[in-house]
């Protein structure tokens, strides 16, 4: 075999292996607009106007939390405590913004505050408990899994007793001010008849802070460094433990502002909002491309994750598959999703 012989060949081999890779490493992207497809075929209103709605609505529902969520998972972490606080913030503004004369009002003498006020406790909330999760981990070397686990606990307990207060008796939070739900639910812009909820425009604010955030900023920029290697970037002169700190707290806000907007969106809140928030937030990270093997993530990658697992989840709920099955679907994109994402890992080392 000539030396032209032998270069066709191994670039025949090159080309095999750079599709092989191609396939496998965007493996789920291509699964999952099959599936989006399929569900087309299958319901052929799928994608109406009021189902791109509703979509839209519920990703940027998943948004903020996913956003979130993203910084921990640069930090080769993750926060298993998302979604409780998301409940615990989201009961806490339902409390305090609960219509004046509402029979089943948690504190019958509090009429509603001011919407920027409870704006602002729940980011304090929020960014309280992850100043705690960062804290630990940085100061304590402790794992973020163990953490938030702990964290998840404890603001669980501590929102069933903030739910027995008053009148509440531990039940559902409902009656909220037309001034809250409206600020929230309500529409300036429809597609055909179906009005484009508030808190879309919100999520979308909210993206581009944070694309700021992680691209324009030292803290970004610190960020991404702490997550590819913490040894190196404390050479770097950066402050590993207060940039650990600090993503923790961002987390947090992202978190406070999802029960802000949450609380609103469902309209009754118990103690169970929340629950498993953080799941749907960790496979779309994941699935948008942000690397457990740390300091990899983009902001369009979490987009594109929310989007495509929401529209995945709503396919599936239009195909009438069982509530059950759907969280062994989810369960099987993360593990997938991990997977692939591990894979890319090795290969680049």
């Amino acid at each position: 075999m000539n030396s032209l012989q032998r270069y066709k060949a191994m670039d025949a081999i090159q080309r095999k292996n750079a599709r092989k890779d191609f396939l496998i490493n965007n493996s789920l992207y291509i699964f999952l607009i099959a599936a989006v497809v399929v569900i087309q075929c299958l319901r052929p209103n799928f994608l109406s106007p009021a189902s791109i709605v509703n979509i839209i609505s519920l990703s940027a529902a998943n948004l903020p939390i996913a956003l979130g969520i993203a910084g921990a998972i640069i930090l080769t972490g993750t926060d298993l405590s998302a979604g409780r606080i998301v409940g615990a913030v989201a009961c806490v503004c339902a409390t305090l913004l609960q219509m004046s004369g509402y029979p089943n009002k948690m504190f019958p003498g509090l009429d509603p505050l001011p919407l920027p006020v409870v704006f602002l406790i729940a980011i304090a909330l929020g960014a309280l408990v992850g100043v705690i999760n960062g804290f630990c981990t940085a100061k304590f070397n402790l794992h973020p899994f163990i953490v938030t686990l702990s964290t998840q606990l404890i603001v669980y307990g501590a929102l069933l007793m903030y739910l027995m207060i008053g009148n509440n008796n531990g039940q559902s939070v409902s009656g909220l001010d037309s001034s809250y739900t409206n600020f929230i639910t309500g529409s300036i812009l429809s597609i055909g008849s179906t009005p484009i909820p508030n808190f879309v425009w919100y999520a979308i604010v909210v993206t581009l802070i944070m694309w700021f955030i992680w691209n324009k900023t030292s803290f970004g920029k610190n960020m991404f460094a702490v997550g590819s290697n913490p040894e190196a970037a404390n050479v770097s002169g950066v402050n590993v433990k207060r940039t650990i700190t600090l993503v923790f707290m961002l987390a947090g806000i992202m978190y406070g502002i999802t029960g802000f907007i949450e609380a609103a969106r469902i309209g009754s809140n118990t103690a169970a909002t929340g629950v498993n928030y953080e799941l749907d937030a960790i496979a779309a990270c994941v699935i948008g491309g942000v690397s457990f093997a740390g300091g990899i993530g983009k902001i369009r990658g979490v987009i594109i994750g929310v989007v495509l697992l929401r529209l995945i989840f709503v396919g599936l709920t239009a195909l009438s598959i069982d509530s059950n099955m759907q969280y062994i679907i989810k369960g099987l994109i993360i593990l997938i999703a991990c997977a692939v994402d591990m894979r890319k890992y090795l290969v680049r080392r």
